[in-house]
């Protein structure tokens, strides 16, 4: 049975995902139970040259996937969670100090991801006004970074989003929508400021 349809067995078994999710996931503090993360090195693919800070609090349960490629880094105090989605990151890529990376997301190589940059594929549904937000559960929209891009501080690249290769994220810009190949996008929204 491959990864795919044991997927779709598992999730028509409501109550055995329940118990196996109670289990891996602390259900207040939604990260990995202790006992999962110290079995993290045996299911996360991280290159031998990869470098992740002891620092980095790494959500990364093992029904998801998480993989980094050699010589990239994931600096302090930066959250990768891939709870939700499968967190990819290539070869020479670097993730700054304080950034936070939800799944699902495929980050290309060569991508420097400056201080403060929060990339979420995850958003929380909201249409019910009866029910209270945290109930209604949540939405995810693939994100895609290009080969070759930075993102400058504290900018943010919501759901749905793909940034082309060879691109460039104005420090503080908000990405709503996808980013060109070889295009400098700033603001709020973030607009094509001109071509590279």
């Amino acid at each position: 049975m491959d990864r795919n349809s044991f997927r779709r067995y598992f999730g028509d078994q409501r109550k055995l995902k329940r118990i196996v999710d109670f289990l891996i996931m602390n259900q207040k503090l939604t990260r990995p139970r202790w006992y999962v993360r110290m079995l993290m090195p045996l299911y996360q693919r991280r290159a031998w040259s990869a470098t992740i800070y002891r620092s980095v609090r790494m959500d990364t349960p093992p029904y998801r996937q998480f993989a980094i490629g050699k010589r990239s880094v994931v600096e302090s105090f930066a959250c990768i969670n891939n709870a939700v989605g499968d967190v990819l990151i290539g070869d020479y890529s670097r993730v700054g100090l304080h950034s936070t990376v939800i799944g699902p997301v495929t980050i290309g190589s060569h991508v420097n991801l400056a201080q403060g940059v929060v990339i979420t594929a995850l958003n929380h549904n909201f249409s019910d006004s009866s029910t209270p937000i945290d109930a209604q559960g949540v939405a995810t929209s693939k994100v895609t970074v290009g080969d070759d891009v930075w993102i400058g501080a504290n900018a943010v690249v919501l759901p749905g989003v793909t940034i082309g290769s060879h691109s460039v994220v104005a420090a503080g810009a908000v990405v709503t929508h996808d980013v060109p190949e070889h295009s400098l996008v700033a603001g709020v929204p973030a607009v094509v400021k001109r071509k590279i």
